[in-house]
């Protein structure tokens, strides 16, 4: 109910009377769980961060043995894209409204980059092992390239076209093998040769 309420109103205009309506409860039973809507929105963003991981980390485990690096990689990302693209209203909280939601909230964005810089590096040091030639980078790479792969995101949504999300799939594999495996990028943001 709040990420709905969120989406129809954005954070800054989001009441608790909003949540309750939405989800149909009174406003002690909405206290009895949250503190404020702060607190109820982090809960929110919390659990759709853990079922956006959920649909990347099993898409990954459905890949067939000994699927390659980069069959792995494209298949992270286009979960990830696929899940937004489906939930249009988490898509919007997490990043256009997160930001604005307080200390709290962009504390829970810089974790939130980490855990997806986290995922690349151990990504990339098994790719590594098939692929001595890919070269090694520092944390501040992963962390990069989680930043930029959600302002890519966050632009689309700002722009109302998070049905398109699949459409950065080729961009968002391209730019992480430029970085991680040193493979240009053609012009078009598709990995190069």
């Amino acid at each position: 109910a709040v990420i709905a309420a969120v989406a129809a109103t954005g954070f800054a205009e989001l009441t608790v009377a909003d949540i309750v309506r939405g989800a149909r409860v009174s406003k002690a039973a909405f206290y009895a769980h949250f503190a404020d809507k702060e607190d109820c929105f982090l809960a929110a963003t919390r659990e759709g961060g853990r079922l956006m991981l959920d649909q990347v980390a099993g898409a990954t485990r459905r890949l067939p043995a000994g699927a390659s690096a980069e069959e792995s990689l494209r298949a992270s990302i286009a979960a990830f894209l696929q899940f937004l693209a489906g939930e249009p209203a988490f898509a919007r909280a997490f990043y256009v409204d997160m930001p604005a939601a307080g200390p709290r909230a962009v504390q829970r964005i810089e974790a939130a980059l980490h855990n997806f810089a986290r995922l690349n590096r151990v990504w990339h040091e098994r790719a590594r092992r098939d692929h001595p030639s890919w070269p090694a980078v520092p944390y501040k790479a992963y962390y990069a390239l989680a930043a930029a792969t959600a302002e890519l995101v966050r632009v689309q949504v700002r722009h109302g076209t998070i049905q398109t999300m699949p459409d950065l799939e080729d961009t968002l594999v391209a730019f992480h093998l430029a970085v991680l495996a040193a493979r240009p990028m053609d012009a078009a943001g598709s990995p190069g040769a």
